[in-house]
């Protein structure tokens, strides 16, 4: 161990890399609630728990590497992201988690959470009008009910680990609870559409395509504003503006 790494880090929450554990400290204690109950209850493989004092929680760094990066192509095979997809059909089949998550929200107040920050975009000039008019034409179908499912809320590429063709952990579980499963597929497959077939093809069975990109939409204008302002860059090559323009 010669050195720590910061993973994330903005106001509402840090993460830290010393060898092979990973610190988590967050300003919100039911974050990380809800982070050590979904662990202990997904039935795919997710990182120990090491120990837990209020405001940080250990946990053990899963073998493998990241099956991609935002912004950057994957070099992960095809049979990494279908197994990706296998977890997460395992996930989604699995017996529902007690509380809400983030893919779980109301939707009334997502389309309102939607309607402002479309409001915002455009009033101050962040985004062209017309693109945001033609995403947010298109997140629409994502405002539609679901049947709920044991979702993980937040399944960046940056949260599924692999080595070769398999899933060896899924970490970051703050956000997990009962939503949409359509939202984790979407949320994985987020700049990386070339990989999207794979996904479904592992989690092997009929899915929406058009509610996918629905939600590629929706979470990139929900994102923008809080990305530039916790000081990360949606602009960048790949991300979530970019996103938003492969929907024109």
């Amino acid at each position: 161990m010669d050195e720590v790494e910061v993973v994330v880090a903005h106001s509402e929450r840090a993460t830290l890399r010393v060898g092979d554990v990973f610190l988590k400290v967050d300003a919100d204690q039911a974050r990380l609630d809800v982070e050590d109950e979904a662990t202990a209850l997904a039935p795919i493989p997710t990182p120990k728990v090491l120990w837990r004092k209020p405001p940080v929680l250990a946990i053990a760094a899963v073998p493998g590497t990241a099956l991609g990066r935002l912004g950057e192509p994957s070099t992960a095979s095809p049979a990494a992201w279908a197994a990706a997809g296998t977890a997460l059909r395992k996930l989604h089949d699995a017996p529902l988690p007690p509380c809400p998550g983030r893919a779980g929200r109301n939707l009334e107040e997502l389309a309102a959470d939607l309607n402002g920050e479309c409001e915002w975009l455009v009033t101050n000039g962040a985004l062209p009008a017309d693109l945001v008019t033609r995403n947010r034409q298109v997140a629409e179908a994502a405002l539609r009910p679901w049947t709920p499912a044991f979702t993980h809320g937040d399944l960046q590429v940056t949260h599924v680990f692999v080595d070769g063709d398999e899933v060896t952990g899924i970490i970051d579980w703050s956000e997990a609870g009962q939503g949409d499963a359509l939202y984790d597929l979407a949320t994985l497959t987020l700049g990386h559409e070339e990989h999207l077939d794979d996904v479904v093809a592992g989690y092997g069975t009929d899915v929406d395509l058009d509610v996918i990109r629905a939600w590629w939409s929706l979470r990139s204008l929900l994102g923008v504003r809080w990305l530039v302002e916790h000081d990360f860059d949606p602009f960048a090559p790949g991300c979530e503006v970019d996103v938003l323009r492969s929907r024109m």
